[in-house]
């Protein structure tokens, strides 16, 4: 395992590009397959990347806000304190890989954006305790708790088809979690997970190629010393204010407790930012805390910015050439009723390297997978759950939702995704095995 490690490490650290490159490759893939595969003409492509360039505008600002708020939430002091004491259940590099994984498939189970950042936050707390561990694997192993998120409570295609009212109700009806997320076979694939990925990733250390960090320099920057003043104005007592604090975040929890109990335990993006952004302003304490924190925050949200509207683009050039549905529809020719759920499970992960929202990629396969499955005799939930598999499953050599994982612990793709690689390859044959056999 070691040898194989160091070889997918070295061939990701010579290939592999910066991950806005990365979109920009893929920009003219999709381009070029457009006009190969497609009766579309190039300057269709152009107006269809064009006209699709501002499509996910509303989910850019989703995410953007589930890492702000998320680290925010996570760097409180409260959060700190409670990452510093795991953290100090590890005391050898062996045990820091296996801890790290298992608490970022756990969060990223209970909430994928939540997940991404505390993987990552926790993995710079056990670099500091444990100084000989391989900081690269650390932080690849926070990343790799990712591959559970679409399993998990928070699984954007799962809960889309248990509301009500949702686009392919007319085909599916309404399909509860109970069939989905809290399925017998979900349930298995979710646990073999949970063992399988942690001892992968311990089995990949190599502490002669180990790459460690210094502590110092994994310090957050306090940022400039006030000097004390003898009185502070009416306005800094505000910004100083607790009970402001306490006021804001109280009135939103009030609506958190509204919410649930008058919708049941729909966590969609919107409720999860809400509730991240109260209890972010509670745990930080006053304004002033807080703004700095977000302040942190916002410098890690770069990458994200300014390549969502590119990855717009392709989902724009990928649904109105048809290429996602030429994808999908090869890949139904060659199924059987049994080999369907694995067939639909690797046409999402081809689809989700050039559409990274989970919900844009079931509306672009949903209406074709749906009926496939449907004419196959396969059940319909379990093709939801394959394609949200998919979706989740090539995210470990996708480096676009890494960013903020990498930006929180200052590394860049090439540093992670040799790591990755083993990631994807041992998750695909259980997930793949999951779907078929139960």
């Amino acid at each position: 395992m070691k040898a194989l490690t160091n070889a997918s490490t070295k061939l990701v650290q010579r290939y592999l590009p910066d991950p806005f490159l990365f979109v920009v490759i893929l920009t003219m893939a999709v381009f070029l397959l457009g006009l190969l595969i497609t009766s579309s003409g190039p300057l269709d492509m152009v107006v269809y990347w064009g006209e699709g360039f501002w499509d996910l505008l509303e989910f850019a600002m989703q995410m953007v806000l589930i890492l702000v708020t998320g680290y925010v939430l996570a760097s409180s002091p409260f959060f700190k304190k409670q990452l510093q004491k795991l953290a100090s259940l590890a005391n050898s590099p062996g045990q820091a890989i296996v801890i790290v994984t298992l608490a970022a498939l756990v969060a990223s189970w209970i909430n994928w954006g939540f997940g991404l950042v505390i993987g990552a936050l926790f993995a710079k707390e056990l670099a500091k305790k444990v100084t000989s561990v391989d900081y690269r694997l650390l932080i690849a192993s926070a990343y790799s708790g990712f591959v559970v998120w679409h399993g998990g409570l928070a699984g954007s295609i799962p809960l889309t088809v248990a509301t009500e009212g949702h686009f392919s109700e007319d085909i599916i009806g309404i399909i509860p979690t109970g069939e989905t997320i809290f399925a017998p076979f979900n349930i298995a694939i979710v646990i073999a997970l949970f063992i399988a990925v942690p001892l992968l990733n311990r089995a990949m250390m190599n502490q002669k190629e180990a790459v460690t960090v210094d502590p110092e320099l994994l310090e957050e920057d306090p940022g400039p010393e006030e000097k004390p003043r003898a009185e502070k104005t009416p306005a800094e007592k505000m910004e100083s204010s607790v009970f402001l604090s306490w006021l804001t975040g109280g009135l939103g929890l009030i609506f958190i407790v509204y919410y649930l109990s008058t919708n049941g335990f729909d966590l969609n993006l919107n409720i999860v930012n809400f509730l991240f952004l109260m209890l972010g302003i509670l745990c930080h304490g006053t304004p002033k805390n807080f703004l700095a924190s977000v302040a942190g925050a916002v410098k890690n949200a770069g990458g994200i910015i300014i390549q969502f509207p590119f990855y717009a683009g392709i989902m724009g050039m990928m649904v109105t050439s048809g290429l996602a549905v030429q994808f999908s529809e090869w890949f139904i020719s060659i199924s059987t009723e049994v080999t369907y759920p694995l067939f639909a499970f690797l046409s999402a992960g081809i689809v989700n390297f050039f559409v990274p929202s989970g919900g844009g990629q079931w509306a672009v396969q949903a209406p074709i997978m749906l009926a496939a499955g449907e004419e196959l005799g396969v059940d319909a939930a379990k093709t939801a759950m394959a394609v949200a598999w998919g979706d989740a499953w090539t995210n470990m050599i996708q480096p676009f939702w890494a960013l903020p994982a990498l930006a929180i612990a200052g590394l860049n793709a090439r540093d992670i995704m040799g790591f990755c690689l083993w990631v994807l390859v041992l998750s695909g044959v259980i997930i793949g095995l999951g779907l078929i056999l139960l």
